[in-house]
């Protein structure tokens, strides 16, 4: 096969990564909280019936940014359910998953979760502009944010959390664009009631962070006029508009799932691009940043059924997807789509954390393990961390149904601060291996510390319960610095790490 080349030159550069674009997303779907992260009398469990296992590998997959509590369940969320003595919270039909929420977890558990995983995981907290508007989003902020004083800031306390939570991180609703939103609205009502919110929010603290719901994907009838309707209403008074995009392989078509990130990269350009008109025609200086905050594979012709079946239980099986070497090469693909446009997209969550399509499974009573997709996340969060360099591929490419003619290589690199380089590749090819050439033009790099590969003779290889390490990254051979280039091999169908001084 040819050849695929780049250059790496520390004068061109894409911007610097923020370390929320590692977020995740804790939302009351399934059972993402309950036997997932939270299990009280789990053999693991703390004190506050938070399973160690799981915090654990959380910690080891790199999270920043949490959201929380949703997803479509914000839209019928009532803040106050989540809060005060476990024992007199009301349990609630939640319409959006057809389940019962008991809200034996909520928002200090949410908080409380935070703070064990580290520093790094910041809270970002959605308000209900479904169901609810501006009065609900203001007593939520007061109760969460303000130190002492007031009626909810002192019930905070009276709760046994002194300490505001310090939430600076805030999404005005949820995909209401969406007609399967409890509460869907047009462009223009959903414009009106989220700059009534975030200029009240502002009141009380103009140093928030808000985030605009753009649209649940680039596919919608309404995306950019969306974007643009909402962002005229909206633009002086957010700081970010959301995008959600979820990718499955359809009839079969592995080559244009394979090529995902084409249609991330292209929705990631248009809402810039839509952002930036409304921006000029305002005349405005400011400029809005990308809050990606719902990204996955996820497998969901079926779900539509399984919400379906349901009759009110708690915590059911929902969105368990179990995910493949395939599917682990696309979220990789994802990831890099993701850095590719550091210098828009701020904030980025992979949708979910545990349980729901998630690179984390667990079993109640039982173990905790890692899902294919947990490795390139795991890793992209632990050497993504600096400066993106503009890479610019010669590939070999092949034909998709879906996307036309599509690179095999799909690739970005990322310096850190001590001028070490990570690049991060795919190989979309399911057949041959990919030899790739790195021109290395003003950088002091002469030492390939590591280059590991994810990839299997089996596409389909998957951890399960029975199996839970069947598919690890695994070092890959030949790959050498010499005269200013570095050279490898890319396996076929595989994600691939490669790490330079």
């Amino acid at each position: 096969m040819r050849t695929a080349r780049f250059t790496l030159d520390p004068a061109f550069t894409v911007g610097e990564v923020n370390p929320r674009l590692f977020g995740s997303f804790v939302e009351h779907l399934g059972r993402c909280v309950y036997t997932g992260i939270f299990e009280p009398g789990h053999p693991t469990a703390d004190d506050a019936g938070l399973r160690q296992d799981v915090l654990d590998l959380v910690r080891e997959l790199g999270v920043t940014a949490v959201r929380y509590p949703g997803g479509n369940f914000v839209s019928g969320y009532k803040w106050e359910d989540s809060v005060g003595p476990v024992e007199d919270r009301p349990r609630r039909l939640d319409l959006a998953w057809r389940s019962t929420e008991t809200n034996r977890f909520g928002l200090s558990e949410y908080i409380a979760f935070l703070r064990k995983i580290g520093p790094e995981a910041e809270p970002m907290m959605a308000v209900n502009l479904g169901t609810r508007g501006v009065a609900e989003a203001l007593e939520l902020q007061e109760y969460a944010n303000h130190p002492a004083g007031t009626a909810l800031s002192d019930l905070r306390a009276e709760h046994g959390d002194k300490d505001p939570f310090g939430i600076r991180l805030w999404c005005l609703g949820n995909e209401m664009d969406g007609p399967w939103q409890t509460g869907h609205k047009t462009a223009e009502e959903y414009g009106r009631v989220a700059a009534e919110t975030a200029r009240a929010m502002r009141q009380i603290d103009p140093g928030l962070e808000l985030v605009a719901c753009g649209s649940s994907g680039q596919s919608m009838e309404t995306f950019a006029e969306w974007e643009a309707t909402v962002l005229k209403e909206t633009y002086d008074l957010v700081d970010h508009i959301s995008l959600h995009a979820y990718y499955e392989p359809l009839d079969g078509d592995i080559d244009s799932f394979l090529a995902s990130a084409v249609d991330m990269e292209s929705f990631i350009e248009n809402v810039v691009a839509t952002c930036d008109h409304i921006g000029a025609r305002l005349k405005s200086k400011k400029r809005i940043n990308l809050s990606f905050d719902e990204w996955n594979v996820w497998y969901m012709a079926k779900t539509q059924a399984e919400v379906s079946a349901l009759d009110w239980p708690e915590a059911p099986r929902l969105l368990e997807d179990n995910y493949s070497v395939t599917d682990a090469v696309v979220f990789g693909s994802l990831l890099i789509a993701l850095l590719r446009h550091a210098d828009r997209v701020t904030v980025a969550c992979l949708a979910q954390l545990v349980n729901v399509i998630a690179p984390i499974m667990t079993e109640p009573g039982g173990p905790a393990w890692r899902q294919t997709t947990f490795f390139p996340f795991a890793q992209a969060s632990k050497y993504g961390r600096g400066e993106v360099l503009d890479v610019r591929v010669d590939s070999p490419t092949y034909e998709t149904k879906k996307y036309g003619e599509a690179d095999l290589l799909h690739a970005t690199a990322v310096r850190a601060d001590d001028g070490s380089v990570t690049v991060f590749a795919v190989n979309r090819s399911r057949t041959e291996s990919l030899p790739l050439d790195i021109a290395l033009s003003g950088l002091d790099l002469t030492e390939v510390v590591e280059h590991s590969a994810l990839a299997d003779a089996d596409p389909d290889a998957r951890n399960t319960l029975a199996e839970p390490e069947r598919v690890v990254p695994h070092p890959a051979g030949g790959t050498a610095v010499a005269d200013g280039r570095l050279t490898a091999c890319l396996e076929p169908l595989s994600w691939n790490v490669i790490r330079l001084r």
